[in-house]
């Protein structure tokens, strides 16, 4: 089959889409991806329009980046739309996010596949309502209205956020989706997608590890210092992702670089302080190592939400060592993460994903 993978941009959408394209790529299928820069793993790449620059304007920095959002997915439409009616796939896999190529594919008659790296939505658990309370969505609205003006399609603010599709693939255990079990057989949840990154390797300067960050958007000097204050010269060996930020001198147990091989450090790392992003999240629990979470997003505070109820690390609270050392040292949290790692295994990840695709678009 001939597969074009749509997805704008953002790593934390586009790097768990990897091993799928290659397991696809290596039954004999032909993917292209569409996104703003060439992504590998054997796809060929269909160049989108770059993000537009964000700058955050007002109070509400999620009413300000929807709007930008909108605008940048906007100039891909009629690009997926072009490229989709000279050269028709068999079929479109999306990001959940990004709407225009759920219109193209409506447009065309296309097939579609939709893929969820974060929690999923429904009644029982409507994520994407509990974002967006308090936003007022009348600008958006008229965005809406406009582009669908302009290209002869119905698109409403709803129609943005969340669209099932008859296959929805989730890049996590359904036991780790809240209100799991009211999901319906639309929605496969196949686990996380390591691929190549699970075969990186990366050697400690000694142990017991304990690995910082906060991703690859946020940085934050003072809690980078307060971390060095915390755990320099103590047990504990430390590598702390810290981006483009200079902290001088570091303590001689502490290694700190822009960017670690995040997978690789987590096979050695005994707790994992974290902005609990889902890939982060669901990179920990294949590894089972116990988190402390920072939440910085609205998204992210749901995932934190979720490894505190299930057991499977802690939030961070006034005292981030005690924290430390209580997920490290809690037998029933050892447990917990244990059971998650097995269950992880069992979800099939990208070999799974490819069979559900394959079956899902087999001529009935």
């Amino acid at each position: 089959m001939r597969l074009l993978f749509v997805t704008l941009t953002g790593q934390g959408h586009i790097t768990p889409t990897l091993p799928l394209v290659a397991e696809l790529v290596r039954r004999g299928h032909q993917v292209e991806y569409a996104t703003e820069e060439a992504v590998g793993a054997g796809s060929t790449f269909v160049a989108l329009p770059k993000m537009l620059p964000y700058f955050p304007i007002g109070d509400n920095i999620l009413a300000s980046w929807l709007k930008h959002f909108f605008a940048s997915l906007s100039l891909t439409y009629p690009v997926l739309l072009d490229h989709c009616t000279k050269q028709r796939p068999d079929a479109i896999i999306y990001d959940t996010t990004n709407w225009p190529a759920r219109l193209v594919a409506e447009k065309l008659g296309i097939p579609a596949v939709r893929t969820i790296p974060n929690f999923a939505a429904n009644d029982a658990f409507p994520l994407h309502q509990t974002m967006i309370t308090g936003l007022d969505p009348t600008e958006i609205e008229a965005e809406c209205a406009r582009f669908s003006a302009e290209h002869g399609v119905h698109l409403d603010f709803a129609g943005t956020w969340e669209v099932p599709q008859r296959l929805n693939l989730v890049f996590l255990p359904r036991d780790f989706q809240p209100a799991g079990d009211t999901f319906d057989d639309r929605f496969r949840f196949i686990g996380p997608l390591l691929g190549d990154r699970g075969q990186e390797e990366w050697t400690p300067r000694g142990k017991p590890l304990l690995y910082i960050s906060l991703g690859s958007v946020f940085t934050d000097r003072d809690f980078y210092r307060r971390c060095m204050e915390m755990f320099g010269d103590t047990e504990w060996q430390v590598a702390m992702t810290v981006g483009d930020v200079d902290l001088g001198a570091v303590p001689s147990n502490f290694e700190i670089r822009p960017r670690f091989p995040q997978v690789a450090v987590l096979k050695q790392a005994s707790v994992f302080v974290t902005h609990a992003g889902m890939n982060s999240v669901m990179e920990a629990l294949s590894h089972g190592v116990p988190m402390v979470t920072m939440p910085l997003t609205p998204e992210q505070k749901a995932n934190a939400d979720r490894v505190v109820e299930l057991g499977l690390g802690d939030r961070r609270g006034n005292d981030l060592r005690a924290a430390v050392t209580r997920v490290s040292t809690d037998p029933d949290i050892r447990a917990n993460l244990d059971r998650m790692r097995t269950v992880i295994a069992a979800s099939g990840g990208a070999e799974r994903g490819a069979d559900e695709i394959e079956s899902h678009l087999k001529p009935s």
